[in-house]
């Protein structure tokens, strides 16, 4: 997978999550940054993998992003090895 390709699904996955209401408060939580500093944020190395581990940290999460965005999870979960920071451990990096 190209860097664009996955970058493009983690802009995906970061709108699934500021539209929901529950996840948001969650990711906000977890990433330590606050809803007016995503947009700074998603400029920083690491940010669009963290989305991605996010999302595949918890499969029903995964599997109604892959449905709402008609990409399969397997394309998903291969996504953070193509941005910066990525890696295959799903662990959501501080």
């Amino acid at each position: 997978m190209q860097r664009e390709e996955a970058e493009s699904i983690a802009v995906s996955a970061l709108a699934f999550i500021a539209s929901d209401d529950r996840l948001l408060p969650r990711f906000l939580s977890l990433t330590g940054i606050e809803a007016n500093q995503i947009r700074t944020a998603a400029a920083e190395p690491g940010f669009l993998t963290g989305v991605l581990q996010f999302i595949l940290a918890h499969e029903p999460t995964l599997l109604r992003f892959s449905e709402e965005s008609g990409l399969a999870p397997e394309r998903v979960a291969r996504a953070p090895a193509a941005l910066p920071h990525g890696n295959a451990s799903y662990d959501i990096q501080p």
